[in-house]
């Protein structure tokens, strides 16, 4: 039995019932005991059989010092061995200030690519100037910080793995790399809003500045003088939006791109268009990807996460570079063109996706293992 405590942010983990906290019972069964302090709305504690969860009520500038506070009173009190943070930034920081003359391991998460050129750059000459949030340049420093004092770290894909691997050397101990869980029960189709494209393209995404969604509003315009008929569904909320339908607007795309907002139904939306696409300059993953082979509908992507991993290029994913809206574009009108290609995609990725999760079943048996190995090294 291993005393684990997680630092987190996730307002989900406050709801009962909900995916987020039904996961954390699980990972708490698989460890042993499970800790998690998190910002919350309001104080409070849950208690559940092997875990609990503490709600920290805190301002943003000052989250880093409250959760460091809150953990380090439960690894004093409890006699946690490890302390898990969700990312090697705010969260990260906070665990390792906790963690600081205690005999508790520190243990690093890493689910985004940080170290990808695209998560601070907002474009090139070939697509549209995003600004990128100053934030990101100051994540990258504390990740600088954070990481070389890790005992373990945990990536979510190859491609990150090798990204801290050359940025950092022996400076960090060897990355491992557990995938993020797919559920992959597929829903039932669920019908489009009234349209009148021949060919429906989706994207599921939040609509903030690293996805891109403006290369794909782009490609669209650039599709549609050969096209008129390709449309485009974005499912997905979030501080880019208003800005999107504006260049929408612009454009002359009303009648080609229809924004969805958030909805629980996207898996289920996704098996009634003719592809999936994301324009994203930087994925640490890439669960759409997943559901989206799972749903049976070919995809073009840009090379970020798992392309290349999971997904070969140009055999179960047509792929882009990121920053490119003409090469998206391209490959719509490829779609559209072949159906032989389409056919070939679907297959291929399906298969790619379910040997894919065949392989990573377990995922909280493979972090409690994970976690667990920590205890095994000296020091």
């Amino acid at each position: 039995m291993t005393k684990v405590l997680f630092v987190s942010n996730d307002p989900a983990l406050f709801i009962e019932g909900s995916a987020v906290r039904t996961r954390m019972q699980r990972y708490a069964h698989e460890i042993g005991e499970l800790f998690i302090v998190s910002r919350a709305p309001e104080s409070c504690v849950i208690e559940e059989g092997p875990l609990m969860i503490k709600g920290v009520k805190t301002t943003k500038l000052g989250v880093v010092s409250a959760l460091a506070r809150a953990a380090r009173s439960i690894i004093l009190e409890r006699g946690i061995e490890i302390v898990s943070a969700q990312d090697p930034f705010e969260y990260g920081l906070a665990a390792l200030n906790a963690t600081k003359g205690t005999a508790a391991k520190l243990h690093i998460q890493v689910h985004t690519d940080l170290w990808s050129p695209w998560f601070i750059h907002g474009g090139n000459a070939l697509s549209a100037q995003v600004r990128m949030p100053l934030l990101n340049r100051v994540r990258r420093i504390i990740a600088d910080r954070v990481l070389p004092h890790a005992d373990g770290i945990r990536t979510v894909s190859n491609r990150v793995r090798e990204s801290l691997i050359v940025r950092y050397d022996s400076r960090i101990p060897s990355p491992s790399v557990i995938p993020i869980e797919v559920d992959s029960k597929l829903p039932d189709a669920v019908p489009l809003p009234p349209h009148d494209f021949t060919f429906a393209l989706i994207t599921v995404s939040r609509l903030e500045p690293e996805k891109r969604i403006e290369d794909l509003i782009f490609a669209i315009a650039r599709v549609s003088m050969r096209y008129p008929s390709v449309g485009l569904f974005i499912v997905g909320e979030g501080s880019m939006r208003t800005r999107l339908e504006r260049m929408v607007h612009r454009l002359n795309l009303g009648n080609r791109v229809v924004f969805l907002g958030a909805r629980t139904d996207a898996r289920g939306l996704m098996r009634s268009c003719q592809a999936y696409i994301q324009a994203s300059g930087y994925e640490g993953y890439g669960l759409t990807l997943v559901e989206a082979a799972l749903s049976r509908i070919p995809i073009i992507t840009t090379d970020v996460g798992i392309v290349g991993e999971v997904f070969k290029g140009f055999e179960e994913v047509l792929v882009a570079p990121p920053g490119d809206p003409a090469a998206l574009a391209t490959h719509i009108m490829g779609l559209v063109e072949d159906m032989d290609c389409r056919s070939q995609l679907i297959m291929s990725a399906e298969h790619a996706a379910k040997e894919h999760l065949a392989q990573n079943m377990d995922q909280p048996k493979a972090i409690a293992l994970d976690l667990a190995r920590l205890l095994e090294k000296k020091g």
